[in-house]
């Protein structure tokens, strides 16, 4: 069981990635709700991301912070970077994470970019 120490907490930065409108057609009409994606870490190698729905984007956001805050994980680092190339899949998506140098920032490509 891993404890969460409440303080430490307040030392995170919190990002919204995405809002998306979904819609449910039923007999009566369409169900409006909204879905919100959101990244929450400190600078120091802590992360957690978690999406979640409500039917008012306020209430999606809120809940799905409280989720991140929750499922935060440990990446190791040396210095200001990862230790090694990193490939992660989803689908026919993939992301290629590549250590590198003091300040050489973001290098990146499209959709990436938007949400840095």
């Amino acid at each position: 069981m891993r404890e969460l120490n409440i303080g430490q907490q307040s030392d995170l930065i919190e990002k919204v990635i995405s809002i998306n409108r979904v819609t449910k057609v039923t007999k009566g009409g369409k169900k409006l709700h909204f879905s919100a994606l959101v990244v929450v870490g400190d600078t120091k190698g802590r992360v957690g991301f978690a999406l979640d729905k409500a039917n008012e984007v306020a209430e999606a956001i809120r809940k799905s912070l409280t989720k991140a805050k929750k499922s935060l994980f440990k990446i190791p680092l040396e210095g200001s970077t990862i230790p090694h190339e990193i490939i992660g899949k989803f689908g026919a998506a993939s992301v290629m994470l590549k250590p590198a140098s003091e300040g050489t920032g973001v290098i990146a490509a499209g959709p990436v970019l938007l949400n840095v």
